[in-house]
């Protein structure tokens, strides 16, 4: 195994690094490599974002990797949803700290030192509706489309809807600047998931949508 100056030099270009990309040869070999890489994160040189994933320490990396793109790279597939996304679109009014995604992989969190990274499970059927965007070092993440964002939301909490009132969206869930969404995108997006009550939840935001001024 190599040192970590020459080990350094070598990722500093790496966004992420994957302990499994190193592991060539033997089971011996490859206990080397956790060893070495335990003993760096210990001295603070490696960031331990989950097992076989870290970030070299913010001085000796050359990218700055942002949050999303870690989000997308340490559980896949999975894409940028819910109460985050709903906050990069101004849907909520709210901060969220929190990187909340959807997988179709088992629901899953990872807490680090770059922040909480939620992954919650939906059917294959339903794993559509995202787009691709860039973070400021030209790196690719995946994040929900305005409509599927709230789809994917209203499904993971139909739970909560015990009322046929429209209001629960603007004072239970503070739901804002709803006029920016498409309702026959939000009604395709939710038909994926064959939920008659994610349906009739739908169909009553988007009486709401158009009430705001919408389509």
């Amino acid at each position: 195994m190599m040192n970590y100056t020459a080990f350094k030099n070598k990722m500093q270009k790496w966004p992420i690094i994957f302990s499994r990309d190193l592991m060539m040869g033997g089971e011996e070999n490859k206990q080397v490599i956790r060893n070495q890489f335990e003993r760096w994160q210990k001295k603070k040189l490696l960031i331990r974002l989950r097992r076989g994933a870290y970030l070299l320490n913010p001085a000796d990396r050359k990218i700055n990797v942002s949050r999303m793109y870690i989000a997308n790279q340490l559980y896949n597939p999975s894409y940028l949803s819910l109460e985050y996304a709903l906050t990069y679109y101004g849907i909520i009014p709210e901060r969220v700290s929190d990187l909340t995604s959807v997988t179709t992989k088992k629901t899953m969190r990872f807490d680090n030192e770059a922040g909480s990274f939620i992954y919650q499970h939906i059917k294959p059927k339903a794993f559509n509706g995202f787009v691709s965007s860039k973070d400021e070092a030209g790196l690719l993440f995946f994040i929900a489309e305005p409509e599927k964002a709230v789809a994917d939301f209203l499904y993971l909490n139909l739970h909560k809807f015990h009322t046929k009132d429209e209001k629960v969206f603007e004072e239970s869930y503070r739901l804002q600047n709803i006029e920016i969404l498409k309702t026959k995108k939000l009604m395709a997006f939710a038909a994926c998931f064959t939920n008659k009550k994610l349906t009739r939840v739908s169909e009553m935001l988007c009486k709401l949508i158009k009430k705001e001024g919408g389509q």
